[in-house]
C-alpha cells in the first residue's frame, strides 16, 4: 500500500467510554472498529489520534473531535509485549527502544491529554492499563487491584491486538490515570511497530500468541523496595509505613498474576542486588542479568568472547574507568523455567560512558549497525535512569535485538510474498 501524507479531518461525535465510533471526512476515510463489535478497517497507516471534549462527570466525551493519520505501514504490524510490575522501568525501556527505531515516541498531538499512547514515526506504544474493565471506583468497590484478571478485559485486548496485526483499525479505550475513569476511545491504526507494555501482555495466551517478541522487566523485591522508597520518600512525601503497606498489599496479586509471566518472555532482564559490595541494601549500585532463550525465530542472543563458553571478565581498569566496587561481566549458558538461554551479567557501573565502546567490542550478535552504535545510543541517552549501569546498557541492546527482529520479519514477509508471487 502506497504511503499517505499526514491528513487531517474533523467531524462532531457523541460518545461513551465503552461504546463509540468516530466518523471523519477526508479524502481517505478510516473506519474505526467499534469497542465490542467485530472488525472491520481500512487504510492502514502507522498511527492515528482521536481527540474529543470530555465531561467526566457524566463519562460521555462530546464535542468536536480530530483525526491524524501518518504514513502506511509496510507488511504486517509486528507485535511486540513488555510485561513489568508498575515503577519498573517501562517508560525508560520505551524511550530507549524507540529512539533505536528513529524519532522520540510522544503523545498523540490534539488528542486526549490524558492519553496513555506513544508515537513515533515507527512505533505506537499502547499501555494495556487501557484494558482496565474496571475503574478506580469499580475495584475499590469489588476490593480488586489492577493486577487482578478480573479487572481486564482480556477479551478486548485480544480483540484489537489481533486487528491491528492484521491491519486493521481499532477504537482502544483509554484508562485515565489522574481520574482513575475509563475516558471516551481514541483510534488507533495499524503502525510498523506495535508495542503493548504493562502488568498483563502475556498473561493471556491468545495475546501472548500473538507477539512477535516479548520482554519481561524482573526487578528483585529488594531493589524494588530501595526505588520505591527513593521515589516514594523523596519525591512524594509518603512514609515509610505507606510505602511498606502499598507493597505488601500488591504482592499477593504481583505473585499470582504477574511475576509468572516471565517465563514466556523471550528475553528477561533481571535486576538485582550487587554482589560486589556485602550486604548491600541502598540499591545503587546493581546486578543486571540478560537472560536469553535459544530457538526463538528471527533472535540469536548475545554472548561475550566466545559463544557457549562460560567467561567470568573483569575489564581492564586502564580502559574501562569505574570507582569502588568495580566492574565484573559474566556470560554463560543457563536453564530458566525449563528452557535453554545463554546469560550476560554485568554487576557494578561505568564512570565514563564513552568507554563503553572497549565493552561493545567485546561483544557479539549485537545487532548493530555499525561499530559503536551501542555506546552512541548510551551516550545520546546519558541522562536516562540506569544509563551508568546494566539496567541501561541491556535495555539498549535489547532495542537494537528487537529493531533487528523487525528487519528479519519484513524480509521474511517479503521472500514469503515474492514466492507466493511465483506460484
Amino acid at each position: 500500500m502506497a504511503a499517505m501524507a499526514c491528513t487531517h479531518a474533523a467531524s462532531t461525535a457523541v460518545t461513551t467510554p465503552r461504546l463509540g465510533a468516530v466518523k471523519a471526512t477526508s479524502s481517505k476515510p478510516v473506519r474505526a472498529v467499534q469497542l465490542g463489535s467485530s472488525f472491520h478497517g481500512q487504510g492502514v497507516a502507522s498511527c492515528s489520534q482521536v481527540a474529543g471534549l470530555r465531561s467526566r462527570a457524566s463519562g460521555v466525551s462530546t464535542g468536536r473531535r480530530a483525526v491524524v493519520v501518518c504514513k502506511a505501514a509496510d507488511g504486517q504490524t509486528v507485535v511486540i509485549g513488555l510485561a513489568a510490575d508498575s515503577g519498573c522501568g517501562k517508560s525508560t525501556f520505551m524511550r530507549r527502544l524507540t529512539s533505536v527505531f528513529g524519532g522520540a515516541a510522544s503523545p498523540p498531538k490534539g488528542g486526549n491529554p490524558d492519553s496513555n499512547t506513544l508515537i513515533s514515526d515507527t512505533t505506537t506504544v499502547i499501555c494495556l492499563d487501557d484494558y482496565h474493565s474496571l475503574d478506580r471506583y469499580g475495584r475499590k468497590e469489588k476490593a480488586v487491584t489492577a493486577l487482578d484478571p478480573r479487572a481486564n478485559n482480556f477479551d478486548l485486548m485480544y480483540e484489537q491486538v489481533k486487528a491491528l496485526k492484521e491491519g486493521r483499525s481499532v477504537e482502544k479505550p483509554i484508562y485515565n490515570h489522574v481520574t482513575g475513569l475509563l475516558d471516551a476511545p481514541e483510534t488507533i491504526v495499524p503502525p510498523k511497530i506495535l508495542v503493548i507494555e504493562g502488568l498483563h501482555p502475556m498473561y493471556d495466551e491468545r495475546v501472548r500468541d500473538l507477539l512477535d517478541f516479548s520482554i519481561y522487566l524482573d526487578i528483585s523485591d529488594d531493589v524494588k523496595f530501595a526505588w520505591k522508597i527513593q521515589r516514594d520518600m523523596a519525591e512524594r512525601g509518603h512514609s515509610l509505613e505507606s510505602i511498606k503497606a502499598s507493597i505488601a498489599a500488591r504482592k499477593p496479586d504481583f505473585d499470582a498474576f504477574i511475576d509468572p509471566q516471565k517465563q514466556y518472555a523471550d528475553v528477561v532482564i533481571q535486576v538485582l542486588p550487587t554482589q560486589l559490595i556485602p550486604d548491600d541494601n541502598e540499591g545503587k549500585v546493581l546486578r543486571v542479568r540478560m537472560v536469553m532463550k535459544e530457538g526463538v525465530p528471527f533472535f540469536e542472543p548475545v554472548y561475550l568472547f566466545d559463544e557457549g563458553s562460560t567467561i567470568s571478565w573483569i575489564p581492564c581498569g586502564r580502559k574501562l574507568t569505574c570507582s569502588y566496587p568495580g566492574i565484573k561481566f559474566f556470560y554463560g549458558p543457563d536453564t530458566y523455567y525449563g528452557n535453554e538461554v545463554s546469560v550476560l551479567e554485568m554487576d557494578g557501573q561505568f564512570d565514563k560512558l564513552d568507554e563503553l565502546i572497549y565493552v561493545e567490542s567485546h561483544l557479539s550478535n549485537i545487532s548493530t549497525k555499525f561499530y559503536g552504535e551501542i555506546t552512541q545510543q548510551m551516550l545520546k541517552h546519558a541522562d536516562f535512569p540506569g544509563s551508568n549501569n546494566g539496567t541501561g546498557l541491556f535495555q539498549t541492546i535489547c532495542g537494537l535485538k528487537i529493531r533487528g527482529v523487525y528487519e528479519r520479519i519484513l524480509a521474511n514477509q517479503k521472500n514469503e510474498s515474492q514466492v507466493s508471487a511465483k506460484v
